[in-house]
């Protein structure tokens, strides 16, 4: 009985595709040196070829999950919906600038980033798609027209379509996230990018996270009040439901314990049940906090360090953005790519090395999300009180 559990536990142990991400990836390096040429290039070519079948498809997606968030939005009153939408924005937009304004404290602390210039030993794909994206079929189309479909009773049209994208990226994209970055990483290996990423980004993490810390304590401290033995109490309720987060690294499964931690911090613990279900996938301020602050060291160190401007239109459309990864289990992170390359002008090297540090920081990204969530529920019953 105790050797089934044990294989159960590594079966599910296994299942996790940060899990399979780092055996593969340590699997090609391990054996890296004696592939041909042409098994490398194969590998990036089917990444590349994965990425442009994403880019494709992602105005379609994104319009999908828009509106039927949309439709669903409409059962329920409308001020709490307008006031949760709103404040569901303005969280992930806070968020993204919070990343935004780290990325320049950790710049001027300390430079761990060298820029990597030498692209003479970059692979260059043996296949691709035959056809290019037209420049009109961009991702923020998708989210116009889901927000006005969202509001015509097309229910009956909007969930079977809801549910195919959804099956592709859950069955067909997110399964294939190894896959993905070994392509990538097989280029930066053959362009000797790889051993300069290991050599200069570990400091990086732990400036990361000692402001992801800071920031979801600060949520804590204004839902209890300024109130020091309410913040403590409050994330004790919530440090059940992170621990377990960072085992599963999926915030659905750590939802009744949310729920359940979350009613503890509540005036009324029934707002638990609503709320935690519609911003699971949605409020994710881990997420947020780390890619933008990924994405602003990497902007600064690869290509420049990005506008206000240009950082404003970027952490507008990041924030809508969220709304579309509703209910789409390890499919976030492609439906951020083409914003990343639209918008601060990623290049492949750029994608791979954020999609790799996201692999390794997973765990903890997936724990922040829960518990900012957790705490961010209570800040929004009372601001929900300022208009009900």
């Amino acid at each position: 009985m105790l050797t089934l559990k044990k294989n159960m536990l590594s079966l599910s142990i296994l299942n996790q595709r940060n899990v399979q991400t780092i055996i593969l990836v340590t699997s090609y390096l391990a054996f890296a040196q004696f592939l041909p040429l042409s098994c490398h290039r194969f590998l990036y070519s089917t990444s590349i070829l994965l990425k442009d079948m994403l880019v494709f498809m992602m105005p379609i997606t994104v319009c999908f999950f828009i509106s039927y968030t949309m439709s669903s939005f409409q059962k329920k009153a409308l001020v709490f919906i307008t006031v949760l939408l709103a404040f569901e924005f303005m969280s992930n937009f806070f968020s993204v600038w919070f990343g935004y304004t780290c990325g320049h404290i950790t710049q001027h602390l300390i430079d761990p980033l060298k820029v990597y210039t030498d692209t003479t030993s970059t692979l260059s794909p043996l296949f691709k798609l035959p056809f290019q994206k037209p420049a009109y079929w961009t991702p923020d189309k998708g989210v116009i027209v889901g927000v006005i479909l969202g509001f015509l009773p097309l229910q009956r049209f909007l969930n079977p379509g809801k549910k195919i994208v959804e099956i592709i990226l859950s069955r067909f994209f997110a399964r294939l996230i190894p896959l993905f970055i070994l392509g990538f990483v097989a280029n930066m290996y053959c362009s000797k990018m790889l051993a300069h990423i290991i050599h200069h980004y570990g400091t990086l993490v732990i400036f990361l996270l000692a402001f992801l810390a800071l920031y979801i304590v600060m949520i804590f401290i204004i839902g209890s009040g300024f109130c020091l033995k309410k913040t403590i109490k409050s994330i004790q309720n919530l440090l059940p439901a992170g621990s377990v987060a960072v085992t599963s690294c999926c915030s659905l499964s750590t939802m009744p314990l949310t729920i359940q931690g979350t009613s503890k911090n509540l005036d009324d613990p029934e707002l638990a049940k609503a709320l935690i279900p519609a911003t699971t996938n949605v409020q994710q301020i881990g997420d947020c906090i780390v890619n933008s602050f990924l994405c602003f060291l990497i902007c600064s160190n690869f290509i420049a360090i990005p506008s206000a401007f240009v950082w404003f239109k970027f952490s507008v459309v990041f924030a809508l953005a969220r709304f579309t990864t509703t209910g789409v289990l390890g499919g976030a992170i492609f439906l951020m790519i083409p914003i990343y390359e639209s918008y601060l002008g990623f290049t492949p090297e750029m994608v791979a090395l954020i999609l790799a540090l996201n692999v390794v920081l997973d765990p903890i990204v997936t724990a922040s999300n829960v518990m900012a969530n957790g705490g961010l529920c209570r800040v929004f019953e009372r601001f929900l009180k300022k208009f009900i």
